[in-house]
């Protein structure tokens, strides 16, 4: 699973990409923390790869504020990342973050676990998250460094206070915090987490839009479609999402470039392997009509090799 865990940190090494302004500069952040419904807000991501500028938040860094006590999803890619994000919430509430929940094991989600752990939080991620975590944390770390330097200062992998497999209900006084595993999907123990009492999911790298999904070497697209028609989809239709990259949106869209790319990409490659064809003409598989969504030149052929190569033994 090493390669889920670092894909985000080698990405950014490999690929030379146009450097996006930050949208606020006065934070580690890239950008300022938006409301998405009555006491839930997300820090919305640069949708690339991790770099300097961006300080390792390309991905959605969000947080509920109940009654009580609040809850981060996401503890961020580094120390340094988590304490900007939690500067922003001391703006809206004085109340304690009690809970921190990663959405997965990649580096972006856990690395920046140890400064809320510090402040007394309880972390929290699926089982087999915390196993990622666990087995190469370390590595992920390593390349943290070389990408953000003395903005990576302060950042150590820590352990997982709390594991669950299936679901997980949260209290926070006023709002309930829902986690659910809904099944296979982008990366090790993806989860989505709904807050009933507003009507958001969010989802997490099991939903993509605005930038294009990226397919890992051990990302299984046909169990990802499976968990997206028997679970994601009841879960999730009508309720506003926040996805793993982008800003909130709704159901249709996610499942137009999530699922309709997964069909699209695996009806292309399955015809080119009744024609005859080679992972050569995979990568040539035309997805000009996915060019407008970010990482496309970065991913669109490489997504498309490695679903043919795994679609050869289906």
């Amino acid at each position: 699973m090493r390669a889920v865990f670092l894909a985000g940190l080698l990405f950014s090494g490999s690929v030379s990409a146009e450097i996006i302004p930050d949208k606020y500069p006065e934070s580690l952040l890239y950008s300022a923390p938006v409301k998405v419904a009555d006491g839930v807000w997300s820090a919305i991501g640069q949708t690339q790869y991790y770099n300097y500028e961006n300080a390792g938040h390309n991905n959605n860094l969000s947080f509920v504020i109940g009654n009580e006590a609040v809850l981060v999803v996401n503890g961020g890619s580094s120390y340094l990342l988590a304490k900007a994000l939690h500067d922003e919430i001391k703006k809206h509430t004085a109340l304690p973050v009690k809970y921190v929940v990663d959405e997965n094991g990649q580096s972006h989600a856990a690395l920046g676990n140890g400064y809320w752990k510090a402040l007394g939080a309880e972390v929290i991620a699926h089982t087999d998250a915390a196993d990622e975590i666990e087995s190469h944390g370390l590595d992920g770390l390593t390349n943290l460094q070389a990408i953000l330097k003395e903005r990576s200062d302060g950042t150590e992998v820590v352990a997982l206070d709390r594991t669950f497999d299936d679901q997980l209900v949260l209290d926070l006084g006023g709002i309930t915090a829902e986690l659910h595993y809904l099944g296979a999907a982008h990366s090790p123990g993806d989860i989505s987490v709904l807050i009933p009492e507003r009507n958001v999911v969010i989802a997490g790298d099991i939903a993509f839009h605005e930038r294009m999904l990226p397919i890992f070497p051990d990302t299984d697209t046909a169990a990802w479609l499976e968990t997206w028609q028997q679970s994601f989809t009841e879960f999730a239709k009508g309720k506003v999402i926040v996805p793993g990259h982008g800003g909130p949106t709704d159901f249709a869209t996610v499942d137009r470039y999530t699922r309709g790319y997964l069909v699209f990409l695996r009806g292309k490659v399955g015809e080119l392997l009744e024609e005859g064809g080679t992972l050569e003409d995979a990568y040539a598989i035309d997805q000009s009509s996915y060019r407008h969504l970010e990482t496309f030149e970065e991913l669109a052929a490489k997504n498309a090799g490695r679903v043919f190569e795994a679609m050869e033994f289906e």
